[in-house]
C-alpha cells in the first residue's frame, strides 16, 4: 500500500506581504486531502528589512540577523497552524520551507533564498526540506517556477488544455496539455510587485486594493510601450525573473491613477505575450495569487487572452493557500526522490528532484 504523508508547506513570496502556511496529505502523486491553512502578515518594519535585502550578493551581519528572524517567524507560523488544526509535531511527516528569495540569477547558476532549515527543524521538531531551488539552478535550470508539479496534481479532473496563472509579485504561467503531460511553465513578467510599490510610494495604501486606483486611471500607451520594450517577453520559455528585473522609471512622470492603470496594463500585456507563446490557446485560465483580487487586471486578462479567466476558487482551490500547499507537496516528493522541476518548466537538463533535508527524528 502506498504510504500517505501529512506535510506542512511554508511560502513567503516576492510580494513580501507575509507567510502562508498550509497542511496537505499526499502520497507524492495525488492530493489526498487539504487541511488547515493560515496567513501571517509581516509588519511594515520587517517588510522594509526584507525589501532592503533584495539584490544582495553576499552575507552581511544585517542579512544574517534577518535570516534568523525570518526563520523564527516561520517556526511560529508552523506552531500556530498546528494549534489551529489540533495537531502536534508528531502528526506531521515533513515541512517544506521555501524561505525568502532575495536574489535570483540563474544565468550565473545562482539563487538565494534566506531561511535556516536546521533552525526551523529544531524549533518545530519536524523534519524539514528547504533550498528547493538550488539543485535545479546548479544544474543549469531557471529554478522557477516550481509550483507547476502541484498544479498538475490538482488539475487531473479538469478540462484541458488548461493554464494556471499565479499573480504574486512576479507572474508565472503553467500550461497543461493533459493530465499526464509534462507541464510547461515560465515567468511572464511583473504581477503585483511594481503596482504595489507604486501605490506604496504615491498612495495611501500598500496595494491597489480591489483595483480601485487602476480603474480610476487611464493607460498611457507610450509608457506601456516603453515598459514592454524588453527582449524578455519574446524570448522562448522556460525563463524566469527576479522581482526587480524591470525598471519602472517610465511611469514616474504619471499621476497616481494613470500610473496604476499603466502598471496594471503592463501586467496584463506581459501575461498576454506569454500566452501567445504557448503551444495552443488554453480553454481556460485559472488565476491564483493576490492579483486575482484585482478586477482591473482580471478584466484585462480576459480581453487580452480571449478565453475565460477565473479565480482558482471557481474550481474549488484555495488561492490563499495554493503556493504553501505546493511546497508541502514538493517536500514529500523530495523525500521520495520524485522530480519537482522539468525541462519545460525550468530548463532543467532532466526531470529533477530537489531540496535539502534536515532530520530531527530517527
Amino acid at each position: 500500500m502506498t504510504r500517505q504523508y501529512r506535510a506542512i508547506g511554508l511560502m513567503s513570496g516576492t510580494s513580501l506581504d507575509g507567510i502562508d502556511a498550509a497542511v496537505i496529505e499526499t502520497d507524492g502523486e495525488a492530493i489526498l486531502s487539504k487541511g488547515a491553512r493560515l496567513c501571517r502578515s509581516y509588519d511594515p518594519e520587517f517588510r522594509a528589512r526584507l525589501r532592503s535585502s533584495l539584490g544582495a550578493m553576499e552575507p552581511t551581519a544585517e542579512i544574517s540577523a534577518l535570516e534568523a528572524d525570518l526563520t523564527d517567524r516561520h517556526a511560529a507560523a508552523v506552531q500556530d497552524l498546528l494549534a489551529q488544526a489540533g495537531l502536534t509535531a508528531s502528526d506531521i511527516d515533513v515541512v517544506g520551507f521555501h524561505g525568502q528569495t532575495i536574489n535570483h540569477m540563474p544565468a550565473r547558476q545562482w539563487t538565494w533564498q534566506i531561511g535556516l532549515g536546521d533552525r526551523l527543524a529544531r524549533a518545530v521538531g519536524i523534519d524539514t526540506v528547504y533550498d528547493l531551488r538550488g539543485a535545479d539552478v546548479q544544474a543549469g535550470g531557471e529554478g522557477a517556477p516550481l509550483a507547476p508539479v502541484y498544479h498538475r496534481a490538482l488539475a487531473r479532473d479538469l478540462d484541458f488544455p488548461l493554464a494556471v496563472l499565479n499573480l504574486g509579485g512576479v507572474g508565472n504561467l503553467t500550461y497543461l496539455e493533459g493530465p499526464d503531460s509534462e507541464p510547461v511553465a515560465f515567468d511572464t513578467g511583473p504581477a503585483n510587485a511594481l503596482l504595489d510599490d507604486w501605490i506604496g510610494r504615491n498612495g495611501t495604501e500598500a496595494m491597489d486594493r480591489d483595483g480601485t486606483v487602476s480603474a480610476a486611471g487611464t493607460v498611457d500607451a507610450g509608457v506601456l510601450a516603453a515598459l514592454m520594450d524588453n527582449a524578455y517577453f519574446s524570448a522562448p520559455y522556460p525563463k524566469s525573473l527576479d522581482r526587480n528585473a524591470f525598471d519602472p522609471t517610465p511611469v514616474e512622470a504619471l499621476e497616481l491613477e494613470d500610473g496604476a492603470a499603466t502598471l496594471a496594463a503592463f501586467t496584463v500585456e506581459s501575461v498576454g505575450r506569454g500566452a501567445d507563446l504557448l503551444p495552443t490557446r488554453p480553454c481556460r485560465v485559472l488565476v491564483t495569487g493576490g492579483g486575482r483580487r484585482n478586477p482591473t487586471i482580471m478584466r484585462g486578462l480576459a480581453e487580452r487572452i480571449g478565453v475565460p479567466v477565473d479565480p482558482v476558487e471557481s474550481v474549488g482551490w484555495d488561492g490563499d493557500a495554493l503556493e504553501a500547499q505546493a511546497f508541502a507537496f514538493m517536500a514529500v516528493r523530495s523525500l521520495l526522490g520524485l522530480p519537482i522541476s522539468f525541462p519545460q518548466t525550468t530548463r532543467a537538463p532532466r526531470p529533477m528532484t530537489g531540496g535539502r533535508l534536515v532530520r530531527v527524528s530517527g
